[in-house]
């Protein structure tokens, strides 16, 4: 088990995208700490690999569910399945999603593959929590992290599939927290910042980059919600690499803070 932080053992985690890149990592770090960790990703044998490796580094127990996230179908088989052999899940990370090959503006995207890349990030999140909150809620509770973005907050010239996909999740997490807080269900949403990984590189925005956010402090952020330290920032957003953890275990948020609202123009402002 790794040094430091706390210990997620009886954890049932489902990581979605684990096959590579930060879902990768996110699946090392928390079978590190000892959760029980299933993954989803689409290449059956890169995700069964990935697996592997970690139960074999870790002596965690692991699960390779191959799945599309935006197929219901194959959704509810995969945690259904999950919740057969390893019991329900108590930390959904929803990682997986594509972003927006073409770089091009709008109105020059190709409509197919524009709503592809919203659909990974919308459809996805949507079909893999509602399949997997309602056993959280039966076995008293759990928590709920999306991959966020910092270009969830904000418009983009040439990523607007991505973009409006990434701010349509934060509505996703607001909805569980709100209705999932009686139950004892959290949600979370978690941009990792910039981590060196294939889909990054590829981005013309980070073309030259030399600084990247560290993986360590995306898992950190990743196992500390899963221990239940932040549970008062609930339905909010964080960003890994930027956030300092200790002050977010001691600072609770103020009404509005880290979601995404309208601001008011001035005192008078009548929506505001």
């Amino acid at each position: 088990m790794a040094e430091g932080g706390p210990d997620l053992g009886g954890t049932v985690a489902l990581v979605t995208g684990a096959s590579a890149g930060i879902g990768r990592y996110l699946v090392q770090g928390l079978a590190e700490r000892g959760a029980a960790v299933a993954g989803i990703a689409r290449s059956a044998g890169r995700l069964e690999q990935a697996m592997a490796e970690v139960a074999r580094s870790t002596g965690a127990r692991t699960l390779a569910v191959p799945a599309d996230v935006t197929d219901r179908a194959a959704v509810e088989a995969a945690v259904a399945r999950v919740t057969d052999e390893l019991g329900p899940v108590t930390l959904l990370i929803n990682n997986a999603g594509s972003i927006d090959a073409a770089e091009v503006p709008l109105w020059e995207t190709d409509p197919d593959d524009w709503w592809q890349v919203v659909e990974s990030q919308v459809r996805g999140p949507y079909l893999v929590s509602r399949a997997v909150v309602p056993g959280m809620i039966a076995a008293g509770g759990g928590r709920v992290i999306g991959l966020g973005s910092g270009l969830g907050t904000r418009g983009s010239d040439v990523y607007s599939a991505y973009s409006a996909g990434k701010t349509a999740q934060m509505r996703i997490t607001e909805a569980i927290d709100l209705a999932g807080a009686a139950h004892g269900v959290r949600a979370f949403d978690l941009a990792p910042g910039v981590v060196d990984t294939e889909m990054t590189r590829a981005m013309a925005m980070h073309a030259g980059r030399t600084e990247w956010t560290r993986p360590e402090d995306v898992v950190a952020l990743a196992v500390a919600i899963a221990a239940g330290e932040l549970d008062q920032w609930s339905g909010r957003f964080f960003r890994a690499g930027a956030d300092d953890l200790a002050t977010l275990r001691t600072t609770p948020p103020p009404d509005g803070a880290r979601q995404l609202r309208l601001r008011p123009y001035g005192d008078t402002d009548p929506v505001g």
